[in-house]
């Protein structure tokens, strides 16, 4: 893991075409700015951790039962 020190208005570049631009430092938070081209998919850490675990949930074994005794009923 690299670990950067940056000032408001300072930016990192990683690869082709992405640019990271701290925008304000306030209150233990700090705030990017990053520009980068469209098909480069750009996502919170915490959300891509809540969708794994979604996803997880869903096809846990308890889940397929729950969907096959819809099944059942849904044929009756």
């Amino acid at each position: 893991m690299l670990v950067l020190t940056r000032k408001k208005g300072e930016s990192i570049l990683i690869g082709e075409g992405v640019e990271i631009t701290v925008v304000d430092i306030s209150e233990g938070k700090v705030r990017l700015a990053i520009d980068a081209p469209r098909e480069v998919q750009i996502i919170r850490s915490e959300v891509k951790k809540g969708i794994e675990d979604e996803n997880k949930s869903a096809t846990s074994v308890d889940a397929i039962n729950q969907l096959k005794k819809m099944k059942k009923t849904s044929k009756k």
